[in-house]
């Protein structure tokens, strides 16, 4: 006989999935007492906390809380999936979006927009994220899908492409090289440049100048896009980003022109990535589906 019911695993992933009792109850439908009386009754079931409780916090998953509450969701689904009639995919409820974080202006928007069309019960939590983070979030199970450059991803994720950007050359307009209508990373190589600080950004540019045997001058590392696009409007160093806003100032109000950088070795893939590859026709492939889609539209 087992002692833990559906009801019971629903419940773990509901707090698992909104990071309050109250949230997770108003969605349950049922009282906040009575759910918090059964999540003490599974984790004494369990012998082990799912959840990590701190006065005045969010409810925030112990490793072991992850892993039972991935089960969890799995074990829900395929329920959900035998109740459907003629067998029909289980509706996607709860789904965890993570966007690179230069990414996200330009993204983030137009996905929340498709999936909430597509899912109108959906609820969305995204989280805009470095490399790393998303990377880790994806292997831990708190990211079900991401947007993100292919940058620092094995074999063991999924991935659509649905984008190739050049990167960009980033100056003030009187600039030497603002006359050119596209330039090389060759050219770029004896002029002070800025970059990110993004470990993994940095490392791919490098790479890339590797690649025609130079070594870039880096004047500045920028902890964000705007601070890249503000050091490179004022003199500087010229930035390079991937990300390009479709304006001619920086946030200070200083003039700035892009220029794209032509080599075809640097064009590097946006994407969609899960980590491992979803089951067919599932919420979260049908979701995957839907983004690449719409933007890989908007391009």
């Amino acid at each position: 006989m087992l002692y833990l019911t559906l009801r019971h695993y629903e419940y773990t992933c509901a707090v698992a999935q909104h990071g309050s009792l109250s949230a997770a109850a108003e969605a349950l439908h049922v009282s906040q007492p009575a759910l918090s009386t059964a999540l003490a009754r599974i984790e004494d079931h369990l012998g082990q906390a799912l959840f990590v409780r701190r006065r005045g916090a969010p409810l925030t998953l112990t490793p072991q809380g992850r892993d039972f509450a991935k089960a969890a969701q799995n074990l829900v689904d395929q329920a959900a999936q035998l109740e459907a009639p003629n067998g029909a995919s289980p509706v996607l409820q709860n789904l965890v979006i993570g966007c690179f974080s230069d990414l996200a202006p330009f993204v983030l928007a137009p996905a929340l927009s498709c999936l909430r069309q597509a899912f109108p019960d959906l609820t969305v939590n995204p989280r805009m994220l470095g490399f790393s983070q998303l990377t880790e979030g994806l292997l831990q199970g708190e990211i079900d899908l991401a947007v993100t450059y292919d940058l620092g991803l094995d074999a063991g994720f999924d991935r659509r492409v649905i984008d190739r950007r050049a990167p960009q050359a980033l100056m003030p307009p009187d600039h030497a090289l603002a006359q050119y209508r596209s330039l090389s990373l060759a050219q770029l190589a004896d002029v002070p440049l800025v970059l990110s600080q993004e470990g993994l950004s940095v490392q791919h540019m490098l790479g890339l100048f590797k690649t025609i045997d130079l070594t870039p001058r880096i004047a500045h590392r920028a902890a964000s896009l705007e601070v890249l696009r503000s050091l490179a409007a004022n003199g500087e160093g010229i930035g390079i980003s991937y990300s390009a806003p479709p304006i001619n100032q920086s946030y200070d109000g200083k003039a700035l022109v892009s220029i794209p950088i032509s080599d075809s070795f640097a064009l590097e893939p946006v994407i969609v990535a899960s980590h491992g590859t979803p089951k067919t026709d599932s919420p979260l492939a049908r979701a995957i589906d839907l983004l690449s889609k719409a933007l890989g539209q908007n391009g």
